[in-house]
């Protein structure tokens, strides 16, 4: 297994569609270059960030292949880490395998929803994976979107005993939890367990304890400002990391004024980066809340007033 150091800024890029629906890979390899410019440190695609739920395999294979290209004829190179999730194993082995072939470094495997597997289970979902694919996995726990929440024992358990399992991306909204998954690792193992934040308003004190960074939706639209947030605060400069979080934090909390990636891409659109297309059952942003991302964008010089 290749080893691979996940921390800093990982932007989960969102998929570019045109107004037809088909994907704009076009608009993906700048956004790629939008994203290495601002100094990240790795990039998800086909993330739920990504609308990967409406990817045809083809689709996914070409999201991929697009972001590795580019990150490869760039003189940035960071890591490419694919969302290959599935609450089906076979379908996340599948998924898994499409990825590794189409050149990704890492999987993100967001823990299965809606069918609720025992912790025995998940450990076999991951093992499954793992023996199929050997690439670095980041375990991903969004009990808002899964229904159930993975608690620290069971992702230190599956850490231990899965080693491509390096690290997780944590979304419960408890930094309670967060904090026992850091201090399980230091004192009980896997030693070289990461964690990272899956609330971009939560990285910069999660960092403050032990975290090493954050998958976030922000660094879409501001990926030097979150870059260099997340950089000063792993280099100790918390002061300096704090102004930046509150500069950002309109921006980050306007980001769920609707379901993800709604309102992500909409500012996105508005800046010229993409075209405001979408797939269902995600739809355009309701009208009441464009000038409340309007405001945040003009705040930031993200747009013009």
């Amino acid at each position: 297994m290749k080893k691979i150091n996940f921390f800093g800024s990982i932007p989960a890029i969102v998929t570019p569609f045109k107004k037809n629906g088909d994907l704009d890979l076009a608009a993906l390899e700048k956004l790629v270059d939008y994203q290495l410019r601002g100094g990240v440190d790795a990039i998800v695609v086909a993330g739920s960030t990504g609308e990967a739920a409406t990817l045809s395999d083809e689709e996914f294979s070409k999201v991929i292949k697009t972001v590795v290209q580019k990150v490869s004829k760039s003189k940035i190179k960071v890591p490419v880490i694919a969302g290959a999730s599935s609450n089906d194993t076979k379908r996340a082995v599948h998924l898994s395998k499409l990825a590794k072939d189409s050149g990704a470094d890492a999987l993100l495997h967001v823990t299965p929803f809606y069918n609720k597997p025992t912790p025995n289970g998940l450990m076999l979902h991951y093992k499954e994976i793992a023996k199929a694919t050997d690439m670095p996995i980041i375990i991903y726990n969004v009990p808002g979107r899964t229904g159930s929440n993975v608690l620290p024992a069971t992702i230190l358990r599956i850490g231990r005993e899965v080693r491509e399992v390096v690290a997780v991306k944590e979304a419960s909204g408890s930094l309670n939890q967060m904090m026992e998954i850091i201090d399980g690792a230091a004192n009980e193992g896997p030693k070289d367990f990461t964690v990272l934040s899956g609330d971009d308003a939560l990285t910069l004190p999660l960092i403050a304890v032990g975290g090493k960074g954050c998958i976030s939706v922000v660094a879409n639209e501001a990926p030097k400002l979150f870059s260099n947030m997340v950089h000063l605060a792993l280099q100790g400069k918390m002061k300096e990391a704090e102004k930046l979080h509150y500069e950002l934090l309109p921006l980050m909390n306007v980001n769920f004024i609707e379901s993800n990636p709604i309102p992500v891409k909409t500012a996105m659109a508005r800046m010229g980066l993409i075209e405001e297309s979408f797939r269902l059952p995600l739809t355009s942003l309701e009208e009441k809340n464009r000038p409340i991302i309007e405001e945040v964008l003009k705040d930031l010089k993200l747009i013009n007033r």
